[in-house]
C-alpha cells in the first residue's frame, strides 16, 4: 500500500516508487509463484489437485518454489535455485508443498519487511492468478496467520486504472481513489490453531534458506523471532 515515507533498506531488496501524489509505494519483486505448479504440473486440473492437496497440511516436503535460478524478495540471491526438501507421497503431496512454499515466501517477505521498521497493520490484499483458489487463499491466510481481502478484480491491470482515475480527477488521494475502485469479494480468515500447525516447517524452510547463503542471518533470527510471538499469541 501507499506509505508517507520510503522504506530504506541498504540491501536494495525493497525498492520504493514515487506514486504521483506524493506517496511512495515500497515494493518487491519474488521470483516464487504459480508458474511453479505449472511447470511440474502442465496438464492437471488445479481445482482437484487443490483438494487433494487438503490431506497434507502441512506437506511431508519442503518447497521454495523457484521457476528459473535466482531471487529478489525476501533475500538477494542470484545464485538460489528453487528447493524440493523430502520425498513426496504422490503428486498431491507435491502440489501442496508448492502452494505451502508460496504461503511461506509471503511470510518471509513480511517478516523481512517488519525486519527493515516498515509498518505491517493495514489490510492484506490477495491479488495475481493465485487468488483465484479459493483453497490457497485459505492456506496463505492460515501461514500467515492474519485475515486477507480478495477483491473482485484480482488482477494487476486494476491498479493501472486507479492511477489513470486518480490522473484524470487531480483530487484527493491515491488510497483513496483506490479505496473506492476496488471491491472485495470476501475476507479469509485464518482458521484456528492452523498458524501453529504451519510454524515448524517455516522455521525449518528459513534454516535451510539461511545455510545456503541466501537469507541473512539477521533476517533468518528476525524470522524466528516473530514466528514464535505469532504461535505463541494464537
Amino acid at each position: 500500500g501507499a506509505a508517507r515515507d520510503p522504506v530504506r533498506d541498504p540491501a536494495g531488496v525493497v525498492y520504493n516508487h514515487r506514486a504521483p501524489d506524493g506517496t511512495w509505494l515500497p515494493g518487491g519483486a519474488s521470483s516464487v509463484g504459480a508458474g511453479a505448479l505449472s511447470a511440474r504440473f502442465p496438464h492437471a486440473d488445479p481445482a482437484g489437485m487443490d483438494a487433494r492437496a487438503a490431506a497434507y497440511e502441512p506437506s511431508r516436503v519442503l518447497a521454495y518454489p523457484l521457476v528459473s535460478p535466482g531471487e529478489r524478495f525476501p533475500f538477494r540471491a542470484p545464485e538460489a535455485t528453487g528447493l524440493i526438501l523430502g520425498d513426496p507421497a504422490e503428486d498431491a503431496d507435491l502440489w501442496a508443498a508448492l502452494l505451502q512454499g508460496v504461503g511461506f515466501a509471503e511470510r518471509l517477505c513480511l517478516d523481512y519487511l517488519h525486519h527493515l521498521g516498515a509498518p505491517l497493520d493495514g489490510p492484506l490484499t490477495f491479488t495475481g492468478g493465485g487468488a483465484r483458489s479459493p483453497y490457497w487463499n485459505q492456506l496463505r491466510a492460515d501461514i500467515l496467520g492474519r485475515a486477507a481481502r480478495v477483491p473482485e478484480q484480482t488482477e494487476p491491470a486494476l491498479g493501472m486504472a486507479a492511477l489513470a482515475a486518480y490522473g484524470a480527477s487531480g483530487a484527493g488521494a491515491l488510497a483513496d481513489v483506490a479505496e473506492r475502485m476496488v471491491r472485495v469479494r470476501t475476507v479469509v480468515e485464518p482458521r484456528p490453531g492452523r498458524t501453529s500447525a504451519f510454524a515448524e516447517p517455516y522455521a525449518r524452510l528459513v534454516d535451510a534458506l539461511r545455510d545456503r547463503g541466501w537469507l541473512p542471518a539477521p533476517v533468518a533470527a528476525h524470522a524466528h523471532g516473530r514466528l514464535s510471538r505469532d504461535t505463541s499469541a494464537s
